[in-house]
């Protein structure tokens, strides 16, 4: 499939032209045909619900994300429609037919955020619109990207977590931030993994964090329910398309199924990852000043938990796959 260039294409010329050379018929080479030889014509195609240019809600998976149509072509008896994912590498662009298309309405939108709330993500970490990036078809057939994404988004050697706008701003404790230097080198340089699953696993370090806060305080507060909540999400949401290594991949699909939640097989190491991009998935979500303030104390708070509790949330030993195979 061709790179898109919106413009370059008259869906209601080109696309009969284009239908026509794919059955094998060339309207050049039978100029001098009579008339009643040649191929019935195509239906005239209905008018298209959008059109190039337009932003829409693209359905990808399970979840809908903002895109911006490029090119529009009538194929094959129906309309189809080249998008660009707003805000990601244009490696993820691809067709989409209109059963995959919403219009970009303030009532599509709140469908999809009521949806977010229904599978637990609440209020401040709810999602106008889902904006975790789909996974590229251009990986699947084995295309290397321009540049790996997978090791350079969790560089560890970030100093601070800071959003493209400075909305969402803090800090990771410089014990975790050589905690990620030493996963980094441990998968990347050394070849070696977390051995799965882990325990702690994800799951059981946000049960023991409100064990803590509730011996502290005497009980836990809503807000902090939801916050965990809403992390739980973006982890496992997160995890299998911008929280692994590409070496870790392999793992990750021996290791986790349908039926079972990242956040019940990975741990603290990889839960560190996910605050390196948190500003990052943050950015699109619409918050009061207030409530941005008391999700990033929250934030906070929680990575002074790991930091406290780092020698026995973080593994001390990484494993080659063949070590991890003989104790199996």
């Amino acid at each position: 499939m061709g790179s898109p260039n919106a413009g370059e294409t008259d869906p209601k010329t080109d696309s009969i032209d284009d239908t026509r050379h794919e059955s094998g018929y060339d309207t050049d080479s039978n100029t001098d045909c009579d008339r009643d030889d040649l191929p019935l014509p195509l239906p005239a195609p209905g008018l298209s619900q959008f059109e190039e240019g337009e932003k829409v809600l693209a359905k990808h998976k399970d979840c809908f994300y903002e895109a911006k149509i490029l090119t529009v072509e009538y194929q094959v008896n129906k309309w189809k429609y080249f998008v660009h994912y707003i805000g990601w590498n244009k490696s993820w662009d691809e067709w989409k037919g209109v059963e995959c298309l919403l219009k970009h309405t303030e009532e599509n939108i709140e469908k999809q955020k009521e949806l977010g709330v229904k599978q637990g993500v609440k209020s401040a970490m709810a999602w106008k619109v889902s904006k975790m990036k789909p996974r590229s078809p251009n990986v699947a057939r084995g295309r290397k990207r321009k540049q790996d994404s997978v090791d350079t988004v969790i560089s560890p050697l970030e100093k601070n977590v800071v959003s493209s706008d400075n909305l969402l701003n803090f800090h990771i404790p410089p014990a975790l931030r050589k905690q990620l230097i030493d996963d980094c080198e441990f998968v990347t340089q050394l070849h070696k993994l977390v051995q799965l699953p882990r325990s702690p696993n994800v799951d059981d370090i946000f049960k023991k964090y409100i064990d803590s806060k509730t011996k502290k305080h005497g009980r836990v507060t809503d807000s902090v329910e939801e916050v965990l909540k809403g992390l739980r999400c973006y982890f496992n949401k997160a995890l299998p398309v911008m929280l692994l290594y590409n070496n870790e991949r392999k793992q990750y699909e021996e290791t986790v199924s349908v039926d079972v939640s990242p956040s019940a097989v990975y741990g603290a190491e990889h839960l560190l990852r996910l605050f390196v991009k948190l500003p990052e998935l943050l950015v699109h979500v619409n918050m009061t000043e207030e409530t941005l303030k008391e999700l990033q104390d929250n934030f906070v708070d929680i990575l002074r938990f790991l930091r406290k509790n780092q020698s026995v949330f973080f593994v001390s030993t990484y494993k080659a796959v063949e070590e991890m195979k003989k104790e199996d």
